[in-house]
């Protein structure tokens, strides 16, 4: 489904990412371990086509997207939910929620459709769907961040670091509804540092350290690995 071949990015002068290689199956759930500064949000916009590839190609459903726009890869079916979730917290939950809708704006009866599945997905959205973003939890802004990026019907669900800030409490039910999206049909390619939660739901798994790939392997390979442990896991 999104296949990375050999991509290196700059910036400026400065490789941030060395001859990368990475791929998302269809129906999957892959996690990119790393910690702050390691590479995994300049991996998403390299995806995302807000940084362009210094050398390699980035291929999606079979085709060269690394010269691609932003929102044709949105339309093409790959969504980020960036991390620090970069709400717009005076607009409404509603508000910023349709917003994610928006390559699909003439569509009404799809939206609504997707607001269904949204509250379904999430309740305390549809209870909250009035109020300011901004005047939400930490845990229920991350609700609107990853719901709006479902808006946009993706194939593919880049979340970015989706459990910063949670408490753990939090941060494990979110983690069964990243599963449950997965399950319901949406690949996903999971940036975490929460090495121990992130690996309990994804098949198989990537380390980066200082814009290099440095570990690949299914999930049980990766939780039996002792730098995996030592260095995300803390055991």
């Amino acid at each position: 489904m999104l296949k990375l071949i050999d991509v290196t990015v700059k910036y400026g002068s400065s490789i941030a990412l060395h001859s990368v290689n990475l791929e998302v199956n269809e129906g999957e759930l892959v996690v990119l371990l790393g910690a702050n500064g390691a590479g995994k949000s300049t991996i998403f916009r390299t995806i995302s086509g807000l940084l362009k590839p210094a050398a390699g190609e980035v291929k999606f459903m079979g085709q060269s997207i690394g010269g691609w726009s932003p929102d044709r890869i949105v339309k093409a079916g790959i969504v980020q939910c960036p991390e620090g979730r970069k709400l717009f917290p005076e607009m409404s939950v509603l508000k910023n929620l349709t917003l994610g809708a928006y390559i699909h704006r003439k569509d009404k009866a799809g939206i609504t459709r997707s607001l269904e599945n949204i509250y379904e997905l999430f309740p305390i959205l549809y209870e909250k769907r009035e109020q300011p973003a901004g005047s939400l939890s930490g845990g229920q802004q991350q609700m609107v961040a990853i719901a709006r990026a479902l808006m946009a019907k993706p194939k593919l669900l880049l979340l970015d670091e989706p459990s910063v800030g949670l408490a753990p409490l939090v941060v494990e039910q979110m983690f069964k509804t990243i599963e449950k999206i997965n399950r319901d049909g949406t690949s996903v390619l999971l940036a975490e540092q929460n090495a121990f939660a992130a690996l309990q739901i994804a098949q198989r798994g990537y380390v980066i350290e200082n814009g290099h790939l440095v570990l690949e392997g299914a999930r049980e390979m990766l939780c039996d690995n002792e730098q995996v442990r030592r260095a995300y896991i803390g055991a």
